[in-house]
């Protein structure tokens, strides 16, 4: 049977959502890669509990609303948040952490909402921002570089077969920095502690400058590839670079350069994966921006003066609420009309 549509005939795939999320999937390839040459397997492990968590709920929550489960559990959109929320947990972070997390992404910021498409919070970083508020102690636990720890024993510590000791667990380079500012008490500034603490390296983070650039390179694929727009992304990085760098350039020894807060955190990791999510971000080109603009600000704001080592995820949810303002005053002018509505 022959489908006939109206003009202007475009060819629809019905697989498009699939081929999309696969492709995210693959745009996070380089940063996992990274991440294993930096730390180690545990990653993927996480990685793997994470996609296991995420397909299970998926498939619970499919089957109480009474929805076809093939067809909903090969879109992938499940298996992208797990990624996302395993590529922002620490790696050693206790397996029911990662399952907890994972849950309430799926079950709660997702199909409590109606599902795939109408979620209007991104649900990795709802499970990010409960998980880190619920439980600071565990997500604050990274593994200390320089630690060798063999596949075996990284596997006892997320199966919670090894004691967790805390000369494993280091501050990431944000933590690092604000904690050592503030019991500085003014006293010591940002130049020195970047030149003497092992935890710095050239630009931000011993070796997590690697796994940013990796997260870059990925993004920067699915521009190429067209699964996102520059809008959001640029505006994310416009953001938090334009405000690390004015209160950089007033007080250079109390505030980092821009180049280590864009290489630092969560921060391309959020510009290219997460504030790019088209359900819970804006749909207009001049909306994405803005979106991006203040996200990135906020994330700034929060990781430097705020309690929390980073800002991405509560940035992000606080303008997930802004969305349906930031649409409404972005829309373009309609043809015909003298003025937008």
């Amino acid at each position: 049977m022959e489908f006939i549509s109206t003009p202007p005939f475009l060819l629809l795939e019905r697989s498009s959502v699939r081929r999309v999320m696969l492709q995210v999937l693959l745009a996070l390839l380089p940063g996992i890669a990274a991440y294993v040459w930096l730390i180690g397997p545990a990653i993927v492990v996480q990685l793997a509990i994470a996609t296991l968590a995420a397909v299970l709920g998926e498939a619970l929550m499919l089957a109480l609303r009474r929805k076809p489960l093939a067809l909903f559990l090969s879109d992938g959109s499940a298996i992208v948040s797990a990624w996302l929320i395993a590529l922002s947990f620490p790696p050693l972070a206790p397996w029911w952490l990662i399952v907890v997390g994972t849950l309430l992404a799926i079950v709660v910021a997702k199909h409590l909402y109606g599902g795939l498409g109408q979620n209007p919070f991104n649900p990795a970083m709802v499970a990010f921002s409960a998980c880190i508020v619920s439980f600071p102690a565990l997500m604050s636990q990274w593994p200390a570089l320089g630690l060798q720890l063999s596949f075996g024993e990284q596997f006892q510590l997320i199966a919670g077969l090894l004691p967790r000791i805390d000369a494993m667990s280091g501050a990431t380079p944000l933590d690092a920095l604000k904690t050592a500012l503030k019991l500085g008490d003014g006293q010591v500034d940002v130049p020195t502690l970047l030149a003497t603490q092992d935890v710095f390296g050239h630009f931000a983070g011993r070796g997590w400058e690697w796994v940013a650039g990796g997260y870059l390179l990925g993004g920067l694929w699915m521009w190429q590839r067209k699964l996102i727009t520059w809008h959001a992304p640029f505006g994310f990085l416009a953001g938090l670079s334009l405000l690390a760098a004015a209160l950089w350039a007033w007080n250079p020894q109390q505030f980092a350069d821009p180049l280590f807060h864009l290489l630092s955190g969560g921060a391309m990791l959020g510009a290219f994966f997460i504030v790019t999510d088209p359900v819970s971000g804006c749909t207009t080109p001049r909306g994405k921006l803005i979106f991006g603009l203040l996200a990135g600000v906020l994330a700034y704001i929060i990781r430097v003066f705020g309690g929390f080592p980073d800002g991405v995820a509560f940035a992000v949810l606080l303008m997930n609420l802004c969305v349906p303002l930031i649409d409404m005053y972005s829309q373009p002018p309609i043809f015909g009309l003298k003025d937008a509505p």
